[in-house]
């Protein structure tokens, strides 16, 4: 597997949507509500990729894996309900999501590695995301890679966790 993490592009939202929609699926049958109010959706990844956020991870030609990366740019997290670890400058991501036939082959872990390395080469120190109560997989991915619990965050109305790392020089 040679793998590489670059911007996503408009031509790629087919492939990309197609993931999305496997993860959607997934939290459905897990009994998560995350993901089941038509959010995320082709749009919200369009948006994604003019803002210049949208992010893939590639095996080759293989679109494997999809996140949204800002900096500085999760209003929502201004409101917190707790505390977060720190006030300064934060890379925030949002959708992630794996190709089901990559599942189970630390690829998850790879993509929260590149997100990190992308806050350091904006020598950004705070990464911070949230996720719904009910999404198991993602909180306990959170907490092998040593994220902080720090509160609940809204987002259309309902509370989410919300989760901090402080990255190492």
């Amino acid at each position: 597997m040679v793998l590489e993490f670059k911007k996503a592009v408009a031509a790629q939202i087919p492939e990309i949507w197609i993931i999305l929609q496997q993860a959607i699926a997934r939290r459905k049958a897990d009994g998560s509500q995350q993901w089941q109010d038509g959010y995320p959706n082709e749009t919200v990844i369009l948006n994604d990729i003019h803002k210049g956020a949208g992010y893939i991870l590639v095996d080759g030609e293989i679109i494997i894996g999809y996140t949204a990366i800002l900096i500085n740019d999760e209003p929502e997290y201004q409101n917190i309900q707790g505390k977060w670890l720190s006030d300064s400058d934060f890379v925030v991501f949002h959708r992630v999501a794996i190709a089901q036939e990559f599942l189970g082959k630390g690829i998850a872990k790879i993509l929260m590695q590149e997100i990190e390395n992308f806050a350091k080469v904006q020598s950004i120190k705070s990464i911070k995301a949230d996720t719904n109560f009910d999404n198991q997989a993602m909180i306990a991915i959170f907490e092998k890679l040593h994220y902080v619990y720090c509160g609940e965050v809204y987002f259309r109305g309902s509370a989410r966790r919300a989760y901090e790392k402080i990255l190492k020089a």
